[in-house]
C-alpha cells in the first residue's frame, strides 16, 4: 500500500524522533485504519538505505495512522512515500 509521511508525533514542547504519522491512500476513516496496526512500514532514504518500522495505534478520526521506526528519522522524510506490507 502507497502512504505518506506527513509528520512526526509531536507535544507541545517534544517532538518524537523515531514516531510518525502516516496518512494511507484510500483510508479515510478510523475503523480501516485499525485493520492495518501491527503490519510493518519501510521508507526508503536517497542513499537507497530502508529504515522500517511498525503501525502501532490510529491517529485521529481520519484514517491516519502512528508508526515506530526502529531509529530516528531524518526531516527530509516528511512528505515523502512509504511503503506498507
Amino acid at each position: 500500500m502507497k502512504a505518506v509521511i506527513s509528520n512526526f508525533r509531536m507535544s507541545r514542547h517534544r517532538t518524537k524522533g523515531n514516531h510518525m504519522v502516516i496518512e494511507i491512500e484510500g483510508v479515510k476513516s478510523k475503523e480501516d485504519a485499525e485493520k492495518l496496526v501491527g503490519k510493518s512500514v519501510k521508507w526508503a532514504s536517497p542513499a537507497n538505505k530502508e529504515i522500517s518500522g511498525k503501525i502501532t495505534s490510529v491517529h485521529g478520526n481520519s484514517g491516519a495512522v502512528r508508526a515506530i521506526f526502529e531509529k530516528g528519522m531524518p526531516g527530509q522524510s516528511v512528505g515523502n512515500n512509504v511503503k506498507i506490507e
